[in-house]
């Protein structure tokens, strides 16, 4: 490590140095400070000390700020040494305090990265790594990559140290991955020790490759380092019962302790100092000579400069005929430009007509397609519970299949047509995403027992079950996957799994896969099974159905929540779909579990209900749907002459069944009529729901709630016993 703060000290040498020409005076920040340095490098730290204390005398004496925060900086990294961090880190912090005052420069990011090993070394993790960050923003700005490269490394052992083992292998791995440079070979010695100590448990002979090279790379004066790796190789090999190999390594380790110890007792004499400070004065004055030849090659240089100014200047002159000619021509390049821009914004606006005229269209089929489906729908649950013959039974029941496919080819068309016109928000709601799978899970066991499929569900234990996102478009997701699967899935299995793959502060990185063992996906077909009206094969359409939308809708949905989908498949041996999402960590919700129906049916009987629909078949059927629960039913096929009865009859209903879509004025028109005089009675709107209608737009009306057709009965019934007993207050 020593050696590795020496490179870092050294890229920084340069902001010490005195100006050009300008020999070392022997009182001075520089003299003290290389005394200092020189000192410290052969471990007489008391001298060390000595020679910095000095050179803040003289620094305080003189007012140099930048010499001031220079010597802070060579004291800190004196007590750094000595294994004193508090001081080294009272030292910095002085430092820095000046340093922030001045330019960016390589002794100000050295600072702060000594600070992120001080702090290193208290565990003071999330601080160090806060330093570290500084100093690589500084080491970027004023160009120093291989600087950059020894941050990361530390950063690594931060990760290592924290438990984020994938994270510091990553950028271990990167920091072995560059060129062989003088700069770097200490560098990446210490980021394979690092990789070893990660695979000596699980993996030793790996470990032990990663040390070998190390100590390739380990240069034999850098002795602490030697010593680590050398002793932990001999670990290694011990462990392994390579006793040999072990026992060499052991006699090399006790061989270069004691190099070191030696090195540590012995003190540097008056004589080597002496010859330092010769040293010191030979190479100053060969700077000197070197830059008496350097002006020596400026002055012929100056003289080519001369020459070369007369070819320029006929060259210039030839350039500016060059650009006269060149600005003609862009001249009319650009007004080429402006017209293919204009022909673009036409083409523009066509395309955004055109996508709202879809969606306009899609919305008109919809309700109308809706209305005579609620009517199918209506009239085979009447005939139903009617109890029909044997014979009508199974008639009856492809007639209930047929429009309940109908109705969510319907939907699948809208969903699709919603979610590409880019009108979906994302909602942040904090969800139970155990209870969401669960519930998820049970609405699919009838389909799971007809085709004989085990379902399994794997929430690995470390995934939070309170998060905050959207639950509604997770539910999507994961509905239409995992019915993809159960519908190409016989006599198989089937699994859900969710791992945590990562975790940032109250942020998790969940993994999401859906995994069968069904007919799979031929390889040319895999890129374009997430189109809209895609399936595998023609007869594979014939043989499951569908809309090919499911997959087209999951794609989409998953891209607006911040992920992407991916698909493995084999033909004859399953799928799996996976993706990847993060979601902030939620607060527990405690909720009370609801059993049974959501109403009480005698909360219907015996209730008044107005009904105001134009369509006669929806008349009929809503009618007798009402009577079946002994409510009594009065029909209005307008809205003028609803809110004409209702004025003359106020209060006299307990609720209001209102159509969207009447002739003359519409149903939210009627309603808004209506509240101005009675603000009491509930009012459900019926709607055939178009893209431009949505939940939030009729309650502004004053509607109380919303019932889609074609009706689910049981909902139908539970949201109108629920609206009424809301409004009575039980």
């Amino acid at each position: 490590m020593k050696y590795i703060l020496l490179l870092l000290f050294f890229i920084g040498i340069p902001c010490f140095s005195q100006e050009k020409n300008t020999p070392i005076k022997v009182d001075s920040i520089t003299y003290y400070l290389e005394l200092s340095n020189f000192h410290k490098n052969n471990y007489t730290y008391n001298k060390a000390l000595e020679f910095g204390k000095k050179a803040v005398n003289y620094a305080t004496r003189n007012n140099l700020e930048k010499g001031l925060a220079d010597t802070y900086l060579a004291i800190g990294g004196i007590y750094y040494q000595l294994k004193k961090t508090d001081d080294a880190i009272e030292n910095f912090i002085r430092s820095l305090a000046i340093y922030n005052n001045l330019k960016p420069s390589s002794n100000i990011a050295f600072c702060y990265y000594n600070l992120g090993l001080c702090y290193l070394d208290k565990n003071s993790f999330a601080i160090a790594e806060n330093y570290f960050d500084k100093a690589i923003s500084i080491y970027e700005q004023i160009q120093i990559p291989d600087a950059i490269e020894l941050i990361n490394l530390q950063k690594g052992i931060i990760y290592k140290k924290k438990g984020n083992i994938n994270l510091a292998t990553a950028l271990f791995k990167n920091i072995i991955s560059k060129n062989n440079i003088d700069n770097l070979f200490e560098t990446k010695a210490e980021a394979y020790y690092q990789l070893a100590e990660i695979n000596e448990r699980n993996n030793p002979k790996k470990a032990i490759d990663y040390l070998e090279k190390a100590n390739a790379l380990t240069s034999n004066n850098n002795i602490s380092q030697k010593l680590k790796i050398i002793r932990k190789i001999s670990t290694l090999y011990n462990k392994t019962n390579s006793v040999n190999q072990s026992f060499y390594y052991l006699k090399r380790y006790v061989h270069l302790k004691d190099s070191l110890s030696a090195i540590n007792n012995d003190s540097i004499g008056e004589a080597a100092f002496e010859r330092y400070i010769a040293n010191e004065q030979l190479k100053t004055i060969e700077k000197m000579d070197k830059e008496n030849k350097e002006q020596e090659k400026s002055i012929k240089f100056s003289k080519l400069i001369s020459i070369l100014s007369i070819a320029l200047i006929s060259i210039l002159s030839l350039l500016s005929l060059s650009l006269y000619k060149n600005n003609i021509i862009r001249k009319k390049t650009n007004q080429l430009l402006k017209e293919k821009n204009l022909e673009l914004e036409v083409q523009k606006e066509r395309a955004e007509r055109a996508s709202k005229a879809r969606s306009e269209f899609l919305s008109t089929v919809s309700h109308e397609l809706r209305t005579p489906l609620n009517a199918i729908n209506g009239i085979t649950h009447i005939l139903l519970e009617d109890k029909p013959k044997e014979s009508q039974l199974t008639y009856l029941n492809s007639l209930k299949f047929s429009g309940n496919y109908l109705s969510t080819f319907i939907n699948d068309i809208l969903e699709i047509n919603r979610v590409e016109s880019n009108a979906l928000e994302v909602e942040h709601i904090n969800f139970n995403i155990r209870e969401l799978f669960q519930n998820i899970m049970d609405s699919f066991v009838e389909i799971a027992n007809n085709n004989n499929v085990i379902c399994r569900l794997n929430i690995e234990e470390t995934v939070p079950s309170f998060l905050i996102g959207d639950p509604t478009k997770l539910s999507q997701i994961l509905i239409n996957l995992i019915n993809n699967s159960l519908k190409f899935t016989k006599d198989g299995d089937v699994w859900i799994n969710v791992f945590q793959t990562g975790k940032d502060g109250n942020c998790v990185d969940l993994h999401f896969e859906i995994i069968d063992t069904g007919i799979g996906i031929l390889k040319e077909k895999q890129e374009t099974i997430f189109d809209s009206f895609t399936q595998g094969s023609v007869e594979i359409n014939r043989k499951y159905g569908g809309t090919g939308l499911g997959l087209s809708i999951v794609r989409r949905l998953v891209e607006i929540l911040g992920g992407k989908i991916h698909l493995e498949s084999e033909l004859d041996k399953g799928a799996k779909f996976y993706f990847d999402l993060a979601f902030p960590i939620g607060e527990e919700i405690k909720v009370e579990k609801k059993t049974g129906l959501g109403y009480d049916e005698q909360w219907l009987i015996d209730k008044k209900i107005l009904l105001v629909e134009d369509n006669k078949i929806n008349q009929m059927i809503t009618k007798k749907m009402l009577e079946r629960k002994q409510m009594v039913c009065t029909i209005i096929e307008n809205g003028e002459d609803a809110i004409e009865h209702l004025e003359k009859h106020r209060n006299e209903y307990d609720l209001v069944l209102m159509d969207v879509h009447l002739p003359g004025i519409n149903g939210t028109i009627a309603t808004e009529e209506i509240r101005k005089f009675d603000m009491q009675t509930p009012i459900i709107a019926l709607t055939a729901i178009s893209l431009d209608e949505n939940r939030e737009m009729l309650l502004s009306y004053g509607m109380n709630e919303v019932i889609t057709k074609p009706f689910d009965p049981e909902k139908f019934y539970e949201i109108i016993a629920t609206t009424i007993i809301s409004r009575n207050g039980n």
